[in-house]
């Protein structure tokens, strides 16, 4: 069931696309319409399902593809540079893991479906200080060393660059690195994966389905394939949580910052909070 805050956000998050894209007053009502019969007709889905209807009519409304492109590419610079402070400071910790953990955490805040604005700098300094409100990284851990493939469920654009830095850490051979179907908010496509250079320490694959989420029922029969098939799967985000969270998958580590009330209450943890989650 759709939750009354999250109908809050989808429509803060669009108004200020109106203003991005000094949407005339016209469109901006159409799109209104449509945003109030959507929350009518479809509250039973979940919210990126319904991230995604109204991404699709958005787009068509205002004759965008991608309405975050440009926010993605300056993300994905942003944590680059940020990439080459951090690399060989991982690679000469006492504890590689647990640095390139967090700083994989950390990259999380790197969501406009989630915040207006976000510090990812001083996001850094705090989960570099934190306690997990729930950790299970060193399950996390011990499962690593045991699987035969890993399948990583992207996130969003700029945060993907730090999820890069753990995956060189961890220093798997078999990891599949999974994107979006098509542009949705800041989440990751193949062609910002690409930008990352993820496929220089995994297998890029698309889920095959444009929802800021792991809706499995709706992803590609390939990916649906890749995702029985693994022996552990990392899964970054509110969004891939959303989804997945029903599962009840012990395969499955959610790894996320708290960014609002809605997980905060789902997780039963502070917002703010970092998180290394599995149901075992």
């Amino acid at each position: 069931m759709l939750h009354e805050k999250c109908v809050e956000c989808f429509l803060s998050n669009y108004k200020r696309l109106f203003a991005k894209y000094n949407v005339e007053e016209t469109k901006q009502r159409v799109f209104l319409t449509f945003f109030n019969e959507t929350m009518g007709k479809f509250s039973s889905l979940t919210s990126p399902e319904i991230q995604r209807i109204l991404n699709n009519t958005f787009c068509k409304i205002i004759g965008v593809t991608d309405p975050f492109a440009e926010e993605k590419v300056d993300n994905n610079r942003v944590a680059l540079e940020l990439y080459s402070e951090w690399k060989p400071k991982v690679d000469g910790s006492k504890n590689p893991f647990d640095l390139a953990l967090r700083l994989a955490i950390a990259g999380n805040i790197m969501d406009y479906g989630a915040n207006r604005t976000f510090d990812i700098y001083k996001t850094i300094e705090q989960v570099l200080q934190a306690k997990f409100a729930l950790d299970k990284s060193a399950l996390l851990k011990t499962r690593i060393g045991e699987a035969k493939r890993i399948l990583y469920l992207g996130d969003n654009a700029g945060e993907i660059v730090f999820d890069r830095l753990f995956i060189e850490t961890i220093n798997h051979s078999n990891v599949t690195f999974a994107v979006k179907g098509g542009p949705i908010l800041n989440d990751v496509t193949i062609k910002d994966a690409e930008q990352a250079e993820i496929g220089r320490t995994a297998k890029i694959v698309s889920n095959g389905y444009d929802a800021p989420s792991t809706v499995l029922s709706r992803c590609s029969k390939e990916f649906q394939k890749i995702f029985g098939e693994s022996d552990l799967i990392i899964s970054k985000g509110q969004g891939n949580l959303e989804g997945l969270v029903d599962q009840n998958d012990s395969r499955i580590f959610f790894l996320l910052t708290v960014k609002c009330d809605v997980i905060s209450e789902l997780l039963n943890v502070p917002q703010g909070s970092f998180v290394v989650h599995n149901f075992e």
